[in-house]
């Protein structure tokens, strides 16, 4: 579904990633690890096109993308759940949901009721404001408006962070569950190592804006990750 290679970013006159290769197959979750400031967010950032890379080849379902600004990647069926959640704070969760809109046909524009069997809580609030919800009701509500667009790939950033215990277990079986559905790459950036190890099929861990390991579950054992990931 997706593949990477040679990406390179730059802020500025600082270079943050080095020469990145990754794929990410439907189907399966794809997790990038490492320990803070190696660069985890700008790769999320130059895959979704909300800050456009220097340099390298990304080809989406078989296209090869250029450097494309974020909405068009949206509409070609890149979701992203960023780090913060960015959430509307002054609209209600049910025009937060809507704003997804943008990228499907009119005929499509409705909530699925898979949304709310996933996330009950965001039908039972659906006149509340965003900025009025928990932060683990917030990141519910930012992956529903995500997984409203259709996409094909799903770019899940740090999800469970300050997020309580109870709220990161569903989103666990939410990960699992799009996983299941077989028609969807899932990239996820995570620090919490217990919850990406019993998630991911696949691992890249970055060091210094490079990745400096990648495999399958069955080619990486737990404890050479962890040591890998380990300050």
């Amino acid at each position: 579904m997706l593949k990477i290679h040679d990406l390179t970013l730059h802020y500025g006159g600082s270079q943050i990633l080095y020469g990145v290769d990754l794929e990410a197959a439907a189907g399966e979750v794809t997790c990038v690890m490492g320990t803070n400031g190696v660069g985890k967010t700008s790769l999320l950032k130059a895959i979704s096109g909300t800050h456009p890379r220097s340099g390298g080849t990304v080809e989406l379902d078989g296209e090869a993308i250029g450097r494309v600004p974020a909405h068009v990647l949206a509409h070609k069926g890149v979701g992203y759940v960023p780090q913060g959640r960015m959430i509307f704070p002054l609209l209600t969760v049910q025009e937060n949901m809507e704003t997804a809109y943008a990228c499907l046909p009119k005929s499509e524009h409705v909530i699925p009721d898979e949304i709310f069997e996933l996330f009950p809580i965001l039908k039972e609030f659906l006149g509340r404001r965003g900025g009025d919800l928990s932060g683990g009701q917030q990141q519910q509500l930012a992956i529903a408006r995500a997984m409203i667009t259709k996409p094909k790939l799903l770019l899940l950033d740090e999800p469970t962070e300050g997020i309580q215990p109870n709220i990161i277990q569903q989103i666990g079986r939410v990960i699992e569950y799009l996983r299941g559905q077989g028609n969807m790459a899932i990239v996820l950036v995570e620090q919490y190592f217990e919850f990406a190890y019993g998630l991911a099929d696949r691992f890249v861990v970055m060091k210094r804006g490079e990745v400096s390991m990648a495999g399958t579950r069955a080619e990486l054992s737990k404890e050479t990750l962890k040591g890998a990931v380990s300050v």
